[in-house]
């Protein structure tokens, strides 16, 4: 976007820093309400009374006899004592009151700008707030999939509430460089290598929302092997190739391990062809990219041997924001 009043411009480049700053909480904060089995503390819609928090001993009677009333209290929690819900309430409070936030703190600046520079000059962020949007409806029939006949939420409904969450944090990034006129490379290589390193990262943090949703990663706490064989031995090899595959945990953790195998050798090959074409400009930003990926794949062993604890679980979702983030930004500069 051309902007010419370089105040405006420098106040739209620290807005969308800002937001990109909030989403990743938010992305981290609704990690850990998934990693404490939070999401389902509250079972009601609340778009605007849902603000305020219980601030009585009524109030939260009535938020637990609700809790009470879905299959994960009656079959999982039903020894929960009030106490204890408060905890996993306010994981899911937080993680809805950064949801409103960032609507809010998305569009209002977003009027602003647009009587400053014009709707036109700013369509591309109005589409991302459209997202944002949809990212809220989105994230209720996730919810509402945990209400009935199940215990945990739809993990395909899971998965397309995290990737959105990833899209939107991606195109809030690649609009801030371009509204900073970051220099892109007068060398280029192959588009296709880092555009297919991006698209494989989307597809294995869906993955990933797979083996969340799934506890998958609480099976099969061995590596390089699954138990005693490299291919799980409860599975049989024949439903790898088809859609079945997505609905068993084990099957699911071996997709998930193999597609970063597949990623990491795919940055192998992007390294090598620019290394080799001496493709300088690329090197400081390939380097780090290297580094977070194996960072990566660190915690995500770390996090499959010890039986997704909480810590290594977080901070395998945590990294994978630094990750898409510069593979976003090495997307960017070869553009």
């Amino acid at each position: 976007m051309y902007i010419e009043n370089n105040k405006i411009k420098k106040n739209i480049s620290y807005w969308l820093a800002t937001m990109f700053f909030v989403i990743s909480i938010m992305i981290i904060v609704g990690g850990l309400t998934r990693l404490t089995d939070s999401g389902l503390s509250i079972t009601e819609w609340e778009l605007f009374t849902g603000l305020i928090p219980p601030l009585s001993d009524s109030k939260w009677n009535y938020y637990f006899d609700l809790y009470k009333k879905i299959p994960e209290y009656k079959i999982q929690n039903y020894e929960m004592t009030l106490s204890e819900f408060k905890i996993i309430f306010w994981w899911e409070w937080a993680h809805r009151f950064l949801g409103r936030l960032i609507g809010i703190t998305f569009f209002l600046p977003l009027i602003y700008f647009s009587f400053k520079v014009g709707f036109v000059k700013l369509k591309k962020l109005f589409f991302i707030f459209f997202l944002i949007c949809v990212q809220g409806f989105i994230g209720w029939y996730m919810v509402s999939s945990g209400l009935v006949n199940r215990i945990d939420v739809s993990h395909y409904r899971l998965s397309l509430h995290l990737l959105l969450a990833f899209i939107i944090l991606s195109l809030i990034l690649w609009n801030y460089l371009k509204i900073k006129q970051i220099n892109v490379s007068k060398y280029k290589i192959n588009f296709y290598l880092p555009y297919t390193f991006l698209f494989l990262l989307f597809v294995q943090i869906t993955i990933g929302a797979f083996v969340s949703g799934m506890d998958a990663g609480k099976i099969y706490n061995s590596w390089p092997l699954m138990g005693e064989s490299y291919f799980p031995n409860d599975s049989n090899l024949v439903n790898l190739f088809s859609l079945k595959a997505f609905d068993e945990p084990s099957l699911v953790q071996f997709i998930h391990r193999n597609l970063a195998y597949l990623i990491f050798f795919l940055y192998i090959f992007i390294a090598y062809k620019i290394y080799v074409n001496k493709l300088t400009p690329f090197y400081k930003t390939i380097n780090l990219l290297g580094c977070l990926l194996l960072l990566q794949i660190i915690l995500g062993i770390l996090t499959v041997i010890f039986g997704a604890q909480i810590y290594f679980s977080s901070m395998h979702q945590i990294s994978s924001i630094f990750l898409v983030s510069s593979s976003v930004y090495f997307l960017y500069i070869n553009t």
